[in-house]
């Protein structure tokens, strides 16, 4: 009789012992998933909900204003928006960490509060650099009411009217690197033509000027300072 209430005990440790493990890993295997689910969004998230389309685009004209279409290649002009973009985004990802990541590692929230959170941030960042005009836009088109006072905003008016205001501010600053570069290029086509040079391509004379005013200028200093400084 003994024998089989230890057999009995035994199973039934055993059969706990199994359930805790199981319980425990599958809490864990359930962050690994959604924390690869997120990963997955990493490229849609890095071009919607940050700095990086401003930063990119920006570059990008510089490169077009210079002349020199490949150069910087496409790979360091996307490395330097990447370093830039983490760096300009720096206190709003410690945010979220602090308010989302880590209390949800800690098991102190569900996913759905860490999700919470962490949108909240990122709707603050936004926000700040938002304009009211596409704000307005997009709670037209989407028919919605306009919010109260207090009221969050929902995140489907936030982000596109956020990536508009974006590209807006990314194209005035573009237009002010355009001028005084495609001065230059009229300057030196004026200057042809009165000389009867009319054989000689502009370019082949205005791009070390340019280059030359660029750097005497400390060019990226300004840019980068500039780019960096629009999101204080």
């Amino acid at each position: 009789m003994v024998s089989p209430l230890f057999a009995q005990l035994a199973t039934a440790t055993a059969d706990a012992g199994v359930k805790v493990v199981v319980d425990g890993s599958g809490s864990s295997t359930v962050k690994i998933f959604l924390l690869l689910t997120l990963l997955s969004f990493a490229p849609a998230v890095l071009v919607s909900l940050t700095s990086f389309t401003r930063i990119v685009v920006v570059l990008s004209f510089l490169r077009q204003a210079l002349g020199t279409p490949q150069l910087p290649p496409n790979p360091v002009i996307i490395g330097l928006a990447l370093f830039l973009t983490f760096f300009v985004m720096t206190p709003t990802l410690e945010g979220v960490y602090g308010k989302a990541i880590r209390p949800y590692l800690d098991d102190e929230i569900g996913h759905e509060e860490a999700i919470e959170a962490g949108s909240e941030v990122l709707r603050a960042f936004m926000l700040e650099h938002t304009r009211e005009e596409d704000l307005v836009l997009f709670y037209g088109i989407s028919g919605r009411e306009r919010p109260h006072r207090g009221e969050a905003l929902p995140m489907s008016v936030v982000i596109p009217a956020f990536m508009v205001s974006e590209l807006t501010t990314a194209f005035r600053m573009a237009l002010f690197i355009f001028i005084p570069l495609v001065l230059i290029d009229l300057m030196v086509a004026a200057l042809l033509m009165s000389m009867g040079m009319v054989m000689v391509p502009p370019v082949m004379i205005s791009l070390p000027l340019k280059v030359g005013v660029f750097l005497v200028a400390d060019g990226w200093h300004l840019v980068v300072a500039s780019l960096a400084g629009s999101y204080g």
